[in-house]
């Protein structure tokens, strides 16, 4: 691939820093527009950042820093609604059930996926990996489930929420390989849908939790202010969610989106000071164990590959080997190769804080 080529794309390396400091940004953000101005909207919110974003792509193709492909436009608009209907289904779950409940709906994920995979993809995920995974979960449920306070329609919810947004982040990287189209690409043809879906039901759905019309909202200049800059990092958070996506694999995000819930709690503490504990701290220490070996162990898988298979295949064949820190610092995104309590899933931050 020619200098030119590599331009303007990015690597596994940048696509996962772009990601951790991007919706830990848009996460402080929102929860000082949530938290603290009083504008619980997040729905709604999330419509404008997609909207926002797919304006950026509009003009960035215009500009011609990345080419236009379309490809099958069912599978685009069922991607796009099933994206927007899961980010609705994250936000029921968490105004129907406990905090503690909805950060074990977000747990829940991986192991979901991990299962989908193994069904339906036939990806084989190693011993240690499958520890590793364990060690984070145990971690994040430690630093974050505090109450868990069971009802009948809030399982439910949380359910639809973790069986939706898995198959959204496992079509999101299989997408892109099959259809040959970057994750630029992808975001740029699904975002009207995910927008207009969440564009419709966002104030019903918002005014259904809060009680509150989101058109009759005092709009004051620093409520203006805060709304303008969350939905310019929201194109950097939807974007390095579908880079990160392709590049690596769902269940990668998902150790990834974990890294963000312990950062989101430091700088919580460190910048707004909100209450830390040593049963956080404890949490913490535990995922980045886990979040270490993790990538530690998808690497070293990584390396025994191109020993075990013939060349050919370990370039087609994807599996869970790709790191969450990765060593190939110039791997550049292609064709097919290539995302808390409050924060973003794929592409969305769903909760009343924030979309990390």
């Amino acid at each position: 691939m020619g200098v030119t080529g590599e331009k303007f794309q990015l690597g596994t390396v940048g696509a996962l820093s772009l990601s951790v400091v991007s919706s830990v940004s848009i996460v402080i953000c929102n929860k000082a527009l949530m938290s603290s101005l009083g504008f619980t909207f997040a729905t709604t919110l999330t419509s404008w950042h997609l909207l926002v974003t797919f304006c950026s792509l509009h003009v960035a193709l215009c500009m011609k820093l990345f080419e236009h492909k379309p490809f099958d436009a069912r599978t685009v608009m069922g991607f796009g609604v099933l994206n927007g209907i899961s980010i609705g289904l994250l936000n029921l779950s968490l105004g129907f059930n406990s905090v503690g409940f909805y950060q074990m709906t977000k747990l829940a994920i991986i192991p979901c996926t991990v299962i989908l995979e193994t069904l339906f993809f036939r990806k084989k995920f190693s011993r240690n990996i499958q520890l590793s995974l364990c060690v984070l979960l145990c971690g994040v449920g430690v630093a974050t489930v505090t109450d868990l306070q069971l009802n009948a329609m809030g399982s439910v919810l949380s359910l639809l929420a973790i069986i939706t947004t898995c198959i959204a982040q496992i079509m999101t990287n299989t997408i892109q390989k099959k259809f040959k189209v970057s994750s630029t690409q992808l975001l740029y043809q699904s975002c009207p849908y995910q927008a207009l879906t969440l564009f419709v039901i966002g104030p019903f759905l918002d005014g259904f939790l809060t009680n509150q019309n989101v058109f009759a909202f005092d709009y004051t200049p620093q409520v203006l202010f805060f709304i303008v800059l969350s939905c310019l990092i929201s194109v950097s958070v939807n974007f390095s969610t579908f880079l990160v996506i392709g590049k690596t694999s769902p269940v990668t995000y998902q150790v990834l989106g974990h890294l963000k819930t312990c950062l989101v709690l430091a700088f919580g503490y460190v910048l707004l000071h909100d209450p830390f504990s040593w049963r956080n701290i404890l949490g913490i220490l535990i995922a980045v164990i886990g979040m270490v070996s993790y990538s530690y162990f998808c690497t070293r898988e990584t390396q025994q590959k191109p020993t075990e298979a013939p060349p050919q295949l370990s370039q087609v064949k994807e599996s869970e080997s790709d790191p969450l820190i990765s060593d190939s610092l110039n791997s550049a995104e292609n064709g097919g190769t290539a995302g808390d309590d409050e924060q973003l899933k794929v592409p969305m931050w769903s909760s009343k804080y924030s979309k990390a």
